[in-house]
């Protein structure tokens, strides 16, 4: 997904693309304005979904960050996470691969992981994730285990699945089991062929 492609789906959407071409314009010309503007994206946009998993609220919010000139980047990305109410942390953390920002939003991800909140979980370890150290990579896939979560969300999943992450599985299988409460059909598919590669 590429912003262009957000702005295709969105001008697709109702209502008009109108307001979001005029919201970058005035990111374009005062960085700071995204403080106000990125909120106001689900009452100008809506949360219609659009494609590969996005919403026209999330959409217009990408297309915001996406107009801040790279010296504000992390400090405005910084900023409208922290101030944001899940839907606009989640929109950030989908927005981020779309960004020139290299590891600097890894703190961002890092704070969605220890959050209860599934929307969020879910957010961190999309294509952004190539940026987590293995180790806190194996811990949010084991906490998109414990909640629920499909690993189907999990960006690269097959690729950087291991063995540390096969004997954590492994770990939460048995003490699943002891407790009668059997792991997802495609957590429990990643362990077996993780046994079968090992």
């Amino acid at each position: 997904m590429r912003t262009d492609d957000l702005h295709a789906a969105l001008a697709q959407a109702v209502p008009p693309i109108g307001w979001v071409d005029d919201a970058v314009r005035q990111v374009w010309a005062d960085p700071g304005a995204i403080a106000r503007l990125f909120p106001r994206a689900a009452r100008a946009c809506g949360r219609a979904p659009l494609t590969d998993g996005w919403t026209a609220d999330e959409a217009a919010r990408a297309l915001l960050l996406a107009a801040l000139p790279q010296d504000r980047l992390a400090e405005e990305l910084e900023r409208v996470y922290r101030y944001g109410d899940a839907s606009e942390k989640r929109a950030v953390l989908k927005a981020l691969p779309l960004l020139p920002i290299g590891n600097a939003a890894v703190p961002l991800l890092r704070d969605a992981l220890r959050t209860n909140d599934t929307r969020l979980v879910g957010a961190a370890l999309g294509p952004y994730a190539a940026h987590l150290d293995a180790a806190t990579w194996r811990q949010g896939v084991l906490k998109c285990v414990f909640m629920g979560l499909p690993l189907s969300g999990v960006d690269s999943l097959d690729e950087r699945a291991d063995e540390e992450l096969r004997v954590m599985l492994a770990g939460l299988a048995e003490e699943r089991a002891a407790a009668g409460r059997p792991m997802a059909a495609d957590a429990t598919g990643l362990l077996n062929r993780l046994r079968k590669e090992a």
